[in-house]
């Protein structure tokens, strides 16, 4: 599609839409300029230190059953405690 072909489109909207449409390109203008868009990883991900830190460790070896735990025991001492949030 060319520009010319994407300005007649935006033409042919009604004021509302083409006002929306404007705030949605300050918003992605916005967007582009933010410091996180032009981050490079400054190493490997897998020489982090974090990498493998739970790794061997038994209780992990179900993860799906290990955070089911930890929600249920999480969730079970806030309604023993009262707590309604």
């Amino acid at each position: 599609m060319t520009d010319e072909e994407i300005l007649r489109m935006i033409n042919a909207l009604p004021r509302e839409s083409r006002l929306e449409l404007e705030e949605y390109v300050l918003v992605l203008k916005e967007r582009s300029r933010s410091p996180l868009n032009n981050v490079t990883p400054s190493s490997d991900l897998l020489s982090e230190p974090f990498f493998g830190m739970w790794r061997g460790r038994k209780d992990m070896e179900d993860s799906q059953s290990w955070v089911r735990n930890i929600r249920e025991t999480h969730w079970r001492n806030r309604q023993d405690a009262g707590d309604d949030n």
